[in-house]
């Protein structure tokens, strides 16, 4: 990485619920096989719930004195309807940069499945997974945790060149939150997994960084303040089927 540059600030966002996420949390307590998703998955938009998320966000952004001064988004639907909708609550006009490499992970074959369903359509993977764990597991057609840590670098190195003096405001999904902690903070496999164990990203939560003398500092993981202060609903249904904890 780039040597001693970094914005001021970095604020990481995961979108708000999304109608997927209603989805899958359905299909899942109804222990379906497969996901009642009609779109693509980088078309599916907010919830009615994740649109309510998204707006106490932006009121949330608006009381702060650092509010964020550039905005990055992944290109799928539920992270740009986020952003747009929390920078309108805000009052906010940012200068915008969507870009797919900070898209969702990609899940191949198993795209679309509940964990019962991996497990009875796909027993064999199923297994590679259970043994390899979820940050080195590659369905087929898909990605591992450790390929999209590295397509992140890529864009944590272009933001550190191209964004000193601002406060990047990034929004993106569960899997983004956690890999750029893990790269951010130099984590180890077993620091990020221990990290993700020990709760789900929430929809609309906070991560926040501030940076002196080329180090950061973590200032808010997983925050639901903006959803909480707002008197609103605080969801983390998971973007993909749990793997192995």
């Amino acid at each position: 990485m780039l040597a001693k540059t970094w914005p001021d600030g970095l604020w990481v966002v995961r979108h708000g619920e999304s109608s997927g996420n209603v989805a899958r949390d359905r299909a899942e307590a109804e222990e379906l096989e497969r996901i009642d998703i009609a779109e693509r998955d980088m078309d599916v938009p907010l919830s009615p719930l994740g649109e309510r998320q998204a707006a106490a966000l932006g009121t949330w952004l608006s009381e702060q004195d650092d509010r964020p001064t550039v905005l990055w988004t992944s290109p799928y639907v539920r992270a740009q309807e986020t952003a747009r909708i929390a920078l309108e609550a805000a009052g906010l006009q940012l200068p915008l940069r969507v870009d797919e490499r900070l898209r969702e992970r990609e899940f191949g074959v198993l795209d679309g499945l509940t964990r019962k369903g991996i497990t009875t359509l796909f027993p064999d993977e199923s297994e590679r997974r259970t043994r390899l764990g979820k940050f080195y597991h590659r369905p087929p057609g898909g990605e591992s945790w450790s390929d999209v840590a590295l397509r992140l670098r890529a864009v944590i190195d272009e933001m550190r060149a191209h964004c000193q003096g601002e406060r990047v405001l990034l929004v993106a999904h569960q899997v983004v939150v956690l890999l750029v902690r893990y790269i951010v903070e130099d984590m180890g496999e077993k620091d990020i997994l221990a990290i993700d164990r020990a709760a789900e990203v929430a929809n609309c939560s906070v991560t926040s960084y501030t940076f002196r003398d080329g180090l950061p500092t973590l200032t808010r993981y997983n925050e639901a303040a903006p959803l909480e202060e707002q008197h609103e609903t605080v969801t983390t249904e998971p973007d993909v089927p749990r793997a192995p904890r």
